[in-house]
């Protein structure tokens, strides 16, 4: 049991990023995955051309990865931002331009999963006009998900790497999970349940579990402290995946963490073969 039952997939930005995106598949492929995900790639452009587009799904087909969960436009990630959908503004304007764009690309290559960060609280702005707005914004990528067959999901990150985010529990993510699903009426909003997150943020990880994997619809890992690969840090990984399954969870669980100073090749010798 534990890690050696697990469906893993590679996150491809934060694992293999000394390569380019268009290799970073086939150098996952060759580390023994055929399953990857990722942030949205193009960090400066919520609607890239259709040449880019095409360049990474003929990346993915020819590598025999599957893609199986990709962010919407998140803003400069990695970098300052933690998601545009709650940032009035440009900001806003940049994600729902995105949100057919992504939905698109996701059912070009089989994605059925896609993530959809909150954004950091804005100086100035009533932070109830920002969840008005992210709630808005989440209804409509919602709706874009459900016409692929995709699940919307939504992730609670750290307050001590995220200290303007506001959704930094579990409970407060699923609050919102909550809040979309009603006001869709479509029930295809999820929580993405990162277990390194979380464990940042001090929550009892098997009560989490326990109240939450109903309504988890992806998990992602990392070791803490350090955010490195499993076995570098204090979490019982294993045992939590444990729980996730008994719990029901039968989902894939993203490989999300710092590669090992060797590369990210060297990064998986922990991984069960």
């Amino acid at each position: 049991m534990g890690l050696a039952d697990a469906r893993f997939d590679v996150n491809l930005s934060i694992l293999f990023t000394e390569l380019p995106l268009l290799e970073r598949p086939a150098a996952a492929a060759a580390a023994g995955f055929d399953a990857v995900e990722l942030w949205w790639p193009w960090i400066d452009d919520p609607a890239p051309d259709k040449v880019r587009l095409d360049d990474l799904r003929s990346a993915l087909e020819a590598a025999g990865t599957r893609l199986v969960g990709l962010n919407f436009y998140a803003g400069q990630l990695p970098g300052p931002d933690r998601g545009a959908l709650s940032v009035p503004g440009e900001e806003s304007d940049r994600f729902r331009a995105n949100v057919e764009v992504a939905a698109g690309f996701a059912a070009s290559v089989g994605c059925r999963a896609l993530n959809a960060l909150y954004g950091n609280r804005v100086d100035g702005v009533d932070p109830a006009a920002q969840d008005a707005l992210a709630l808005e914004n989440l209804v409509r990528a919602a709706r874009a998900a459900d016409e692929i067959g995709a699940t919307l999901l939504i992730e609670a990150l750290n307050a001590p790497e995220s200290p303007r985010y506001p959704l930094v529990s579990a409970d407060a993510a699923v609050d919102v999970v909550r809040q979309v699903n009603e006001a869709t009426g479509l029930d295809n909003t999820r929580f993405l349940l990162d277990l390194y997150h979380l464990a940042m943020n001090g929550e009892d990880l098997p009560a989490v579990i326990e109240r939450h994997t109903a309504l988890t619809g992806h998990v992602q890992i990392a070791d803490s402290p350090g955010r490195g690969a499993p076995g570098t840090g204090a979490l019982p990984l294993g045992a939590l995946l444990d729980a996730l399954r008994a719990k029901g969870y039968d989902g894939w669980t993203g490989l999300e963490y710092k590669p090992s100073p060797a590369g990210s090749a060297a990064a998986f010798g922990w991984l069960p073969r």
